[in-house]
């Protein structure tokens, strides 16, 4: 039998971190109350580790920077959505494509 030698640490580099605060156990527990016991009410500086969603819980790839620096940030008329269309199109074959943001507001146009 091989054996698979594993690397101390990460296989890859990190290029951005972020400084994050970690509120106090009692902070966070008069945060959850405030907000009525919802995920959603909760002010982002009141999170520590974000597990209601996966967004922005890593650092992104340098294939993901380029891309963000090559993008046409145009608000009507992007090359970018024009892609994306095309490729949704020619994979799926919707004729219509509706981006959103985030999952959940997916669902909502879709429910």
């Amino acid at each position: 039998m091989i054996e698979i030698m594993q690397p101390p640490v990460e296989p890859f580099k990190i290029k951005v971190v972020e400084p994050v605060t970690i509120p106090s156990e009692e902070r966070r527990k008069k945060a959850i109350r405030e907000a009525g016991f919802n995920t959603f009410l909760l002010l982002s500086e009141d999170v520590y580790i974000d597990i209601l969603t996966d967004s922005g819980t890593s650092a992104m790839s340098d294939n993901q920077w380029a891309g963000m620096m090559l993008g046409d940030e145009a608000y009507a008329g992007s090359k970018n959505f024009y892609n994306l269309e095309k490729a949704v199109q020619d994979i799926l074959g919707y004729k219509y494509v509706v981006p959103t943001h985030q999952g959940r507001a997916a669902e909502h146009l879709i429910s």
